[in-house]
């Protein structure tokens, strides 16, 4: 697996698989079915409620730890320090697991920089090898990585061919942090998996529109986590590895850039107010 190196030296898979929206219920399974395929970094959060089927999963795996990344997020109802602190030991304790290699505040939202002292502070404790944020947009990002004193390893953000993220990531990279995306595949919005730009360049390599899109983030230096229920298509994700875009094709995807998001904009005033509704 392709590994991307961290700003404190440690390497991380640049594909993972990622747990959002798999129920609690299934998400032992799936987790079970994307390590049979090759996965060995696994994405969950707080708030997605599944924190324990992963760790089941990987106990039961008979994998070595150490050869998993895992990333876990501490959602916004326990961001300001204490809070916070308390909530990566319960992480720690529903993943089963004496540290996790990276946690990620999920949300630009409510006590952010209070919560992001506890993850400096468990990363100085070992219980996390690597720490960062999520969702976190380029003034948010700067201000945050300028003031405290752990420069954040990863900002996982909306990216995908629609949503291109290149200037945030230009700003990414001047604090060495590393962009990793949620939603790669656009979560099929905007007619993503009929697209006839990506299914034309897709041809020509003998790929799918999926893995033509995985593969242009790939060679972008972007980290992607897609998610599918179904172990076929955790295969097909990961089979995107033998081939390689040209530079005219990396081109050609860049023009479907619309510069903004699918889902919610973190900068409107009704997306703040939906997120203080879920504190």
């Amino acid at each position: 697996m392709k590994t991307v190196k961290l700003n404190n030296g440690i390497e991380m898979p640049q594909m993972g698989y990622g747990v959002y929206q798999v129920s609690p219920y299934e998400c032992e399974r799936c987790v079970s079915d994307a390590l049979q395929v090759g996965y060995r970094m696994i994405d969950t959060a707080q708030a997605y409620h599944n924190e324990k089927g992963v760790g089941n999963a990987i106990k039961k795996s008979g994998i070595a730890r150490q050869e998993i990344f895992l990333v876990s997020k501490i959602w916004i109802s326990n961001y300001g320090y204490e809070k916070a602190k308390v909530s990566i030991d319960e992480s720690l304790h529903k993943l089963q697991t004496d540290y996790l290699d990276l946690m990620l505040l999920h949300q630009p939202f409510c006590d952010r920089y209070g919560a992001y002292r506890a993850l400096e502070e468990a990363y100085k404790a070992g219980k996390l090898r690597a720490i960062g944020v999520s969702n976190f947009y380029p003034d948010h990002f700067i201000d945050l990585a300028s003031n405290m004193e752990i420069v954040p390893a990863v900002n996982q953000v909306e990216t995908h061919v629609f949503d291109q993220q290149t200037e945030p990531q230009r700003i990414m990279e001047e604090f060495g942090t590393h962009i990793m995306s949620w939603a790669p595949l656009a979560e099929g919005r905007n007619g993503f998996f009929t697209n006839s730009l990506l299914s034309q360049i897709g041809a020509k390599y003998g790929k799918t529109v999926a893995q033509v899109a995985l593969r242009w983030l790939i060679q972008r230096g972007v980290i992607i986590i897609p998610k599918s229920t179904h172990i076929e298509r955790m295969q097909q994700n990961f089979d995107i590895f033998d081939f390689q875009l040209s530079p005219e094709d990396m081109a050609s995807i860049a023009t479907l850039d619309a510069g903004k998001s699918l889902f919610f904009d973190h900068h409107e005033a009704e997306t703040t107010r939906m997120f203080m509704g879920w504190r």
